[in-house]
């Protein structure tokens, strides 16, 4: 399968969402973003299932989500995925975590055993995790995104790559996947909006968000 390079950005959700909501499809949110080059928050499982939808038309693709044979555009449904369209999707959370590891095998993180603030934007907390070698005993921000009372993402591919040319694989935000699962616990920040397709279930997230510490990344 193929995976875009960086997180989805502001400036490219805007461009579909415009298109988009002039073309039959309904939003739960609009979504939100630091900057134009940093990546969409706050949109809901649905939003980013409709908007992959919304760019395979876009050009000139097949939808991957369907309901009741037609694409999926409006409403919190639980599509039909056709894997086998040419169109975009989320991963499955295999997939994700495939891509993740860029080819690593037996490793914690896409580069190694540990984790700072020169590898990924997370809350580092040196004291809580022995493979967060940061030399912050406290809570901790990225420096480099914190303007002393808020924290935020970065600007998409600040850090290195992993090994399949993948960037933010961990940290920065959460990242939606295709997967559910059963009732009683999801992951969530302030960098997603996790929303389960029916009663008892929930859809998967991965990868940590920039407030949160080493052991969601």
């Amino acid at each position: 399968f193929y995976m875009d390079r960086t997180e989805v950005t502001k400036a490219q959700w805007d461009a579909v969402y415009t298109w988009a909501v002039t073309n039959g499809y309904r939003f739960d949110h609009a979504g939100s973003g630091k900057a134009a080059n940093h990546p969409v928050h706050t949109v809901s499982w649905y939003d980013v299932v409709k908007w992959c939808n919304a760019r395979s038309e876009m050009e000139g693709r097949t939808p991957c989500y369907t309901v009741s044979g037609s694409p999926y555009k409006t409403g919190q449904s639980a599509p039909d995925c056709n894997f086998e369209a040419d169109g975009y999707r989320l991963p499955t959370s295999a997939e994700w975590e495939y891509a993740a590891r860029g080819g690593l095998q037996g490793k914690r993180f896409p580069w190694g055993d540990t984790i700072t603030h020169d590898n990924a934007n997370y809350c580092a907390n040196g004291s809580a995790y022995s493979y967060d070698t940061s030399p912050y005993t406290k809570y901790t921000f990225h420096p480099s995104y914190d303007d002393g009372g808020t924290s935020y993402t970065s600007p998409v591919g600040s850090f290195s790559a992993n090994g399949y040319g993948l960037y933010d694989m961990a940290g920065n935000v959460w990242e939606w996947c295709w997967d559910w699962y059963g009732s009683g616990y999801y992951a969530s920040s302030p960098s997603s909006n996790p929303q389960g397709p029916s009663s008892g279930s929930y859809r998967m997230s991965r990868g940590g968000g920039w407030g949160d510490l080493a052991n969601y990344c």
